[in-house]
């Protein structure tokens, strides 16, 4: 068991499903701290060594595409469906080279979030695949009909071929995979002192005043950050390198400090339809602001799970881009349910990893 490797296969999209892989990643170097990570993702290596404590093996490497975007709400399907297309023509050579790879680091087991060669790469080795995740990209695909359906058949081929699934809250029904085990939710936990915090980056207004603006890895075209001015007794938290020196305006650069290390401080999130923002607020019982999201099927059920189970607000882009920011200091809406979100994800998945390699 000592000598265990983990050989993980993280979509290339955005950094949500980076940094919520990377967390299950960390617990499990914590519970075995001998295994051997591998993480293969285009993230960059600085994102997941903020949820990775030791060392791990970083193959900068992408074998799916997600979604090609402009920003966090724009999206390109050509460039993603030519994309696609290419990694499909060429699939025989990029799955031959990384098993070549993964024999010579003997690669013990698969973990996917949830990119679809990694089935594909797994039988090959004759290794298990096990994936996490709240949807397939077939999922989101299919919606769109067209010359995606048969990308989207193509990929829900591969998911068939997956052996388990960790199913984790805030998801579709995923049902072409054959194994499905529902677990918490996964996703970062505060790291630092929120006194160091306060102190670090100048912050002086209680947690009633105090909002958080994040929009993933790719954030938004135009943010409207002339509309703080509205509020000059609250103070807004952002990590977009881009924005604009305002008094109540705080730059949060460092990229060692997190989203999720700065919620514990905050009244509120400001985001737009994401598992891991989400997954990472809910666990933490902060109330979240929300931004619909147009032609991505996944919006639609997460932003339901949002309301099931935390305090919310949703308003549309319109309210967002043109408005005076009302959503500030209005009230917020209870969660829909009484029963608690489960958020043991990646504790649960990492046990599952370490029970696996100990029948070795």
């Amino acid at each position: 068991m000592s000598n265990c490797t983990v050989y993980i296969a993280i979509t290339d999209h955005g950094f949500g499903h980076a940094a919520r892989t990377a967390s299950i990643a960390g617990q499990l170097q914590k519970l075995l701290p001998a295994v051997k990570l591998i993480l293969v993702t285009t993230a960059p290596k600085w994102l997941l060594e903020c949820y990775i404590d030791g060392d791990f093996i970083y193959r900068q490497r992408g074998f799916d595409v997600g979604v090609v975007q402009a920003d966090s709400l724009k999206m390109d399907l050509e460039a993603t469906r030519s994309k696609w297309q290419k990694i499909i023509d060429n699939r025989a050579e990029i799955i031959a080279e990384e098993v070549a790879f993964c024999r010579e680091q003997q690669v013990d087991l698969v973990f996917a979030d949830a990119p679809p060669l990694a089935t594909l790469i797994a039988k090959q080795l004759d290794v298990p695949c096990w994936m996490s995740g709240n949807f397939g990209w077939d999922f989101i695909y299919r919606d769109w009909g067209g010359d995606f359906t048969a990308i989207a058949d193509w990929i829900s081929d591969c998911y068939g071929q997956c052996d388990r699934l960790f199913r984790v809250p805030l998801h579709e029904p995923m049902s072409r995979f054959p194994i499905i085990e529902d677990v918490g939710l996964t996703g970062g936990d505060p790291k630092y002192s929120l006194d160091i915090l306060r102190e670090k980056f100048g912050l002086i207004q209680p947690k009633e005043r105090t909002i958080l603006l994040t929009f993933g890895g790719l954030s938004l075209d135009a943010i409207p950050y002339q509309n703080i001015a509205h509020f000059p007794d609250y103070q807004f938290i952002t990590l977009d390198r881009q924005a604009p020196n305002l008094p109540n305006l705080v730059k949060a650069l460092d990229r060692a400090v997190r989203p999720v290390d700065f919620m514990p401080l905050c009244d509120r999130v400001v985001s737009k339809p994401g598992y891991s923002t989400y997954a990472e607020a809910l666990k933490l019982q902060i109330p979240i602001v929300s931004l619909t999201r147009s032609g991505f099927a996944e919006a639609e059920i997460i932003l339901n799970g949002m309301q099931d189970y935390g305090y919310h607000q949703v308003i549309n882009p319109d309210e967002f881009f043109g408005s005076d920011w009302q959503f500030v200091d209005s009230p917020l809406q209870p969660p829909r349910l009484t029963t608690p979100i489960k958020t043991d994800g990646n504790l649960t998945i990492a046990n599952a990893i370490v029970k696996y390699f100990s029948s070795l």
